[in-house]
C-alpha cells in the first residue's frame, strides 16, 4: 500500500468529516496558493485517486493538481472504465493503464523521472500511483513547469484540439467553489455549448457563416457563440455587438468560467469580436478571414478586450 503526504491525509480525514458536502475549510490544508477540490471533485474522484492527483503535481511547479484530475477523468474515468486497456491490454491505438500511456512513452518518462517506491515493482502503466506520476511528469516536461504553457502541454499528451478544451472545462470544474464560491462552477448549459464548439474546431471563418447545417462552409465569431449556445438551448442574438449588449455582463472582480462570451472592441457601441471562453485563459473563436476556428488565449498583446458576459437560460429566451 502506497504511503500518502501529510497534505494528502488531512485531505481524506476532511473529505470523510465533510462528507462531500463540499471543499469549505481545506484551504489551511495545503496553503495559501492551493487550488481545493470543488464538490464536483469531492464527489467525482476516488479519495485515492485524488490524493495522487495533489501528490503528484506537487513534483511539477505550477501544474495544477485539476490538471491531471481532469485528464484522470478524460481517459478512464479515474480507472473506473472497462474499456479495453485500462486494466490490461491496450485500447485500438496501444495505450494502457488509467492514464491511457503508449508503452514506449511511459518508459521514456519513467527512465528520466524515476517514480516515488509506492507503485509497481517495475513501474507499470497499470498502476495508478506510477500512471499518475507518469503523467505529471511528461505533462512537466511539455511545458506545465511554472505553468508556462498548460494549453500546450495538454495538446501534448493528446493532439487533437478538441481534448484540450475538454481537459481545461473538466479541470475549471474540480477545481471551481471552494476557493471562489459554488457559482463559478461551470452551466450545464456552459459545458454543452463547448461541447458544440469543440466539433467545429478547423471549419473556416465565414463572414456571416452559420455554419455546415445552416449550408455554409463554416462561421463567423457571432456565429459560432450563437450556434454553440442553441445547441444548449439558449437563443443568442446574431452579431456580437448584440450579444454584448444581451449580457449579463460580468464585473471586473468575477472570475471568468468556462462558457463565459470574452468580447473585444468599444464597449459603446464598437463590438468586433467574441469567443467562447474554454478555461485556463483559453478561448474557441472564429478569428477572422483566412483563419480556421481554433483554440487560443482570449488575451493577447495588444488587445481590445471589452469584457465577458455569462449566458444563462434565465436570462435568455430558451430555443425550440
Amino acid at each position: 500500500m502506497r504511503k500518502i503526504t501529510a497534505a494528502a491525509l488531512g485531505l481524506l480525514a476532511l473529505i470523510a468529516l465533510l462528507g462531500g458536502a463540499g471543499a469549505g475549510g481545506l484551504l489551511s490544508a495545503f496553503g495559501s496558493n492551493a487550488t481545493q477540490p470543488s464538490k464536483a471533485a469531492l464527489t467525482d474522484v476516488p479519495a485515492d485517486y485524488l490524493a495522487l492527483y495533489m501528490d503528484a503535481a506537487a513534483t511539477c511547479p505550477g501544474l495544477n493538481w485539476s490538471v491531471l484530475a481532469a485528464i484522470g477523468k478524460t481517459e478512464s474515468d479515474h480507472g473506473r472504465s472497462t474499456l479495453p486497456g485500462v486494466h490490461s491490454g491496450a485500447n485500438y491505438a496501444g495505450a494502457r493503464g488509467p492514464m491511457q500511456f503508449l508503452s514506449p512513452t511511459f518508459q521514456s518518462v519513467v527512465a528520466k523521472h524515476p517514480l516515488p517506491n509506492d507503485g509497481a515493482t517495475p513501474p507499470s502503466p497499470y498502476n495508478a500511483h506510477d500512471a499518475i506520476y507518469a503523467a505529471a511528469a511528461y505533462l512537466c516536461d511539455s511545458g506545465a513547469r511554472d505553468g508556462k504553457d498548460i494549453p500546450r502541454a495538454i495538446k501534448n499528451y493528446n493532439h487533437d484540439e478538441s481534448y484540450v478544451s475538454q481537459v481545461l472545462a473538466q479541470a475549471e470544474t474540480y477545481a471551481s467553489g471552494a476557493r471562489f464560491g459554488a457559482d463559478t462552477a461551470p452551466s450545464v448549459a456552459a459545458l454543452q455549448a463547448i461541447n458544440y464548439a469543440q466539433g467545429q474546431l478547423g471549419l473556416p471563418y465565414e463572414w456571416s457563416g452559420n455554419g455546415p447545417n445552416s449550408g455554409d462552409a463554416g462561421f463567423d465569431c457571432s456565429g459560432l457563440t450563437k450556434a454553440a449556445y442553441a445547441a444548449a438551448g439558449i437563443t443568442l442574438p446574431r452579431t456580437a455587438q448584440a450579444q454584448f449588449d444581451a449580457g449579463p455582463r460580468l464585473s471586473a472582480s468575477q472570475r471568468l468560467q468556462p462558457g463565459d462570451l470574452v468580447f473585444y472592441g468599444n464597449t459603446h457601441g464598437g463590438i468586433h469580436h467574441v469567443g467562447l471562453y474554454i478555461g485556463g485563459g483559453q478561448m474557441i473563436d472564429a478569428p477572422r478571414p483566412g483563419k480556421s476556428i481554433r483554440i487560443e488565449p482570449y488575451r493577447y498583446q495588444g488587445d481590445d478586450y471589452a469584457g465577458a458576459s455569462r449566458p444563462s437560460r434565465s436570462t435568455h429566451q430558451a430555443s425550440g
